[in-house]
């Protein structure tokens, strides 16, 4: 299998929990070497908070620390002072590019597609993919793999259970068509 690709994970991608326990399992796997920060945490973090008052911030900072342990080597830090120097459409975003150049990441992973042009990005020989266009390569790169993790995501679902096709509607639901397509080829493996 070639080297794993390098990503940083945009707080968009981590902001929904199917979503980013999907994201963490293809880590996990050995098929992306997955990175963030501290300020990519606290951005999901902030947003979810807001959007569902009745979570509470000690409950999902245990869940940056679960995921800080959970993907060696992920947390991307000594980019801040790369962060001036940067032009986005929108500035708050240039932490992640920021990270990315850190880390000589390949690909940032991102709804915001816009966010990061592609011209901005070619001069450090970065990319940035929607979710679904990075989980779709992955499948063409190992798709038992991404099956395998798939199924662990589902397996551990318990409060309440899923089938693995209501999974797949889940993920669907988050914008990852494509890529759940291709999974539902192998519904017998998920």
């Amino acid at each position: 299998m070639e080297q794993p690709v390098t990503a940083v994970y945009d707080a968009n991608i981590l902001y929904p929990a199917p979503l980013r326990d999907l994201f963490i399992r293809v880590a996990q796997a050995g098929l992306v070497r997955a990175r963030w920060t501290e300020t990519i945490h606290d951005e999901w973090i902030r947003n979810v908070l807001k959007d569902n008052p009745h979570l509470s911030a000690e409950r999902l900072a245990r869940t940056r620390t679960l995921m800080n342990e959970a993907v060696r080597d992920c947390l991307v830090t000594g980019y801040e002072d790369l962060i001036p120097s940067l032009s986005l459409p929108d500035p708050d975003d240039r932490h992640v590019l920021a990270a990315a150049i850190r880390t000589s990441a390949d690909v940032i992973v991102t709804y915001n597609l816009a966010d990061f042009p592609a011209e901005t990005l070619t001069r450090f020989d970065i990319e940035a993919q929607h979710p679904d266009d990075f989980l779709v390569g992955l499948l063409d790169l190992a798709p038992g793999v991404v099956c395998a993790a798939v199924k662990r995501q589902r397996e551990s679902l318990q409060n309440p259970p899923k089938t693995a096709e209501e999974l797949l509607t889940t993920l669907e639901s988050q914008g990852l068509t494509q890529a759940v397509a291709r999974l539902r080829q192998f519904i017998d493996l998920l």
